[in-house]
């Protein structure tokens, strides 16, 4: 492939990690991770409320990393309610889960703008064929989707398995027991999708450059571009 159209794929590749290193850092700092609706499970017994009624006793709530909102329906109006995760509710969550999150979440920043650095030195210079070259760039677009997967997985099971919602929904609740009614994952969430394709992208984008994969063996032996020799 010429050398201007490499260029051009590697300043592609270096916008979009920067990008998505400036998406992951306002996606932490939002209580749109999860939105959902709670369902007060104790005065809907009590009246038996069934049908219209029920949406009487329906509140809503959404959190993200750090902070949220629940807004508590118990038959007389909603009453809003905000709380944070750092240290009200860290006896309730699981802690080791959710940190793992926002530790991944620094992960991927720092080596989405390492990954932008890199492409953007690889496109206007001349770098050998170290970790500063092609090799360099497929390890930072890997760990940066590898530290998306693992920041869906956790905190899809963090919600899902351990029931993230309704121990925030039943947090300084004494009398009245709350049931998740619905929930789903907001923006903030599939933003971390996105970026994670986005690194995926990036290493295709490499491969299309006309770089090998690591570890995988050329057909012709006898032509080599090791780090004695320039990439371009």
């Amino acid at each position: 492939m010429p050398a201007q159209q490499k260029k051009i794929i590697f300043c592609i590749a270096g916008v979009l990690s920067f990008a998505c290193a400036l998406g992951t850092a306002a996606a932490i700092g939002t209580q749109l991770w999860v939105k959902g609706t709670i369902l007060c499970k104790t005065g809907a017994l009590l009246v038996n409320a069934t049908g219209q009624e029920l949406e009487k006793f329906i509140g809503k709530i959404q959190y993200g990393l750090f902070y949220g909102e629940r807004v508590r329906q118990c038959g007389l109006g909603g009453r809003p309610f905000q709380f944070s995760f750092f240290p009200d509710l860290l006896k309730i969550i699981p802690a080791s889960i959710h940190v793992s999150v926002i530790l991944f979440c620094t992960v991927l920043i720092v080596f989405a703008l390492v990954g932008a650095g890199f492409f953007m030195f690889n496109a206007f210079g001349s770098p050998y064929e170290t970790l500063h070259g092609p090799i360099g760039l497929y390890l930072w677009s890997f760990i940066a989707c590898s530290c998306g997967c693992l920041i869906m997985i956790l905190f899809s099971s963090e919600v899902k398995i351990h029931h993230l919602s309704e121990k925030i929904a039943n947090f300084k609740e004494g009398s009245f027991t709350f049931k998740t009614h619905s929930e789903q994952f907001a923006n903030s969430f599939w933003i971390i999708l996105v970026c994670s394709l986005v690194h995926f992208l990036n290493a295709l984008l490499i491969r299309f450059a006309g770089f090998e994969f690591p570890f995988s063996k050329s057909k012709d032996s006898g032509t080599t571009t090791g780090a004695v020799d320039l990439m371009y």
